[in-house]
């Protein structure tokens, strides 16, 4: 078994589009749109977990999270306005560039690193949030990947995994119709046999240590142009697990 979770044809794949992250109608158009739903539900659950006042302006204040598969930092750079002390992560270093040069330009102090999951175990780094976003479809070996996310989540933290259902309806909705019919995202960009059942997360959460203790489902709703949270799990779907102290 590979000691990597890096798949080069996919750090190359990414990095060929990483001077489009910061365009909203560029190749990452889908992600933008999808960002506000995914950050709203992890901010909403970081200020349950750890008891902050949602109404301030830093309610997360003091955590530290980490963003594993951070892109040009479309998530790290809001958490860090909410207060948040921020490590982005990314195998691809033009990603890493990217995402350095536009926190400059917004005036934020993000810890950009182009490294991996299993580097930072190694250096025996701890996070109160670990951010696994969209990541673990595209990485080398699962096991690693996820046993090395699990280890980074200190006693206490949480993980937030966001993924997609290996479904025929996730095949002919974000891949065929997203990247054939619709042309959201560049084809290739998904390979349907890489996508992971809720169960099969669940599995690699549980086996590292970790207790699930939320689980929602993301649609897409084309009248409102937008994307939001569901009971159905069958495509996008975000499961929150948590490390008991």
């Amino acid at each position: 078994m590979s000691q990597t979770t890096i798949n080069d044809a996919e750090v190359a794949k990414f990095t060929a589009m990483a001077e489009e992250w910061w365009d909203p109608k560029g190749k990452f158009k889908p992600l933008h749109k999808f960002n506000p739903v995914r950050l709203g539900y992890i901010r909403d659950q970081l200020v349950r977990h750890f008891g902050r006042d949602i109404s301030g302006m830093r309610p997360l204040e003091g955590l530290r999270i980490v963003d594993i598969g951070c892109g040009g930092g479309l998530l790290c750079e809001p958490l860090t306005r909410l207060g948040a002390t921020v490590t982005g992560v990314d195998a691809a270093e033009r990603n890493i560039a990217i995402a350095r040069i536009h926190a400059e330009q917004s005036g934020l102090t993000i810890d950009y690193r182009a490294t991996t999951s299993e580097a930072l175990v190694a250096a025996g780094e701890r996070y109160d949030v670990v951010l696994n976003m969209e990541v673990v479809e595209h990485v080398e070996n699962v096991p690693l990947y996820m046993k090395s996310c699990a280890d980074l989540v200190a006693p206490g933290g949480l993980m937030f995994t966001a993924t997609l259902n290996r479904t025929a309806r996730a095949y002919a909705l974000a891949v065929l119709g997203a990247e054939y019919v619709l042309r959201w995202l560049p084809r290739g960009t998904h390979d349907w046999r890489k996508f992971l059942t809720p169960d099969e997360i669940r599995s690699q959460l549980t086996r590292n240590g970790l207790t699930v203790t939320d689980e929602t489902g993301v649609v897409f709703h084309p009248l409102a142009d937008e994307w939001k949270l569901s009971p159905d799990m069958g495509i996008n779907y975000m499961i929150l697990a948590e490390r008991r102290a």
